[in-house]
């Protein structure tokens, strides 16, 4: 661990450290607890998409720290990150890390809870609404949908190393709504993956982008058009890409006609 303060300038008591789901822009979408801590806080680390509306929230004289990253560009990898949030809380402040999303889903929590607890920092999460959920809820398409996706599926298609992970497809099956995080600059090869794997090119997709917020689009196109869909509509991230992946439909006996489910009134 670098950049921790030198031993003179530890508080007596360290402060605690709260990973906060800032959710995908609205602040209105933020917990009580959430909003709670985020008024207590004495230092406030921020993802760079964190709306301004949530950072309206912070007290003016809270130290503010915008740590956010860009893929291919980083000026703050989770190395200093973690460094500067465990400095702060040696200080005895009140900190909070507050994440785009859910800290919990691809928001790298485990390696400041990690972290934190190295230190004896007292360390909570408090959840936020992932992006799946936010798109979900404004395009009115559920997660799951009884009888059609009884499996819902979230992926990542950025590997630690930057590059789509090979075996991506390998999770996929009849009967799941799958969402894609971090997957615009790679769809190309992610459609070709999945494609490979079997999944239909004809399956639908759905591209939500900067979800949560005034800029939101939904794109809708086929899996093996997604790459089009993209450079097309100029989808940029943040967006979640949906690939519906059709259950197998069951054979009909030979002679007896498919029936419809009756339905009490």
């Amino acid at each position: 661990m670098t950049h921790l303060p030198a031993p003179d300038q530890f508080a007596a008591r360290p402060g605690r450290i709260s990973l906060i789901g800032a959710g995908p822009g609205a602040a209105d979408l933020l917990t009580l607890r959430a909003l709670r801590r985020l008024q207590e806080a004495e230092a406030v680390f921020y993802d760079r998409l964190i709306d301004p509306e949530v950072l309206a929230l912070i007290p003016p004289g809270a130290e503010r720290v915008n740590v956010g990253k860009e893929v291919g560009r980083c000026k703050w990898p989770q190395a200093r990150i973690d460094a500067a949030i465990v400095m702060a809380a040696l200080r005895g402040l009140r900190v909070v890390r507050l994440k785009s999303g859910d800290p919990s889903v691809f928001g790298r929590a485990a390696e400041e809870i990690a972290t934190a607890r190295a230190h004896g920092i007292e360390v909570e999460v408090i959840p936020g609404v992932t992006a799946a959920s936010a798109a979900a809820a404004s395009t009115l398409r559920p997660l799951t949908e009884r009888g059609r996706f009884d499996r819902f599926l979230m992926l990542t298609a950025t590997s630690l190393e930057g590059a789509l992970p090979d075996q991506i497809a390998r999770s996929v099956a009849p009967g799941t709504r799958v969402a894609i995080y971090m997957g615009v600059h790679l769809a190309g090869a992610l459609a070709v993956q999945l494609i490979e794997a079997g999944v239909p090119a004809s399956s639908p997709v759905m591209l939500c982008e900067r979800v949560g917020t005034a800029q939101e689009r939904a794109v809708e196109a086929r899996l093996d058009g997604l790459a089009e869909a993209i450079a097309a509509h100029a989808i940029q991230n943040p967006a979640v890409i949906f690939v519906d992946v059709e259950p197998v439909a069951a054979p009909v006996a030979a002679g007896k006609p498919a029936q419809m489910a009756k339905v009490s009134l």
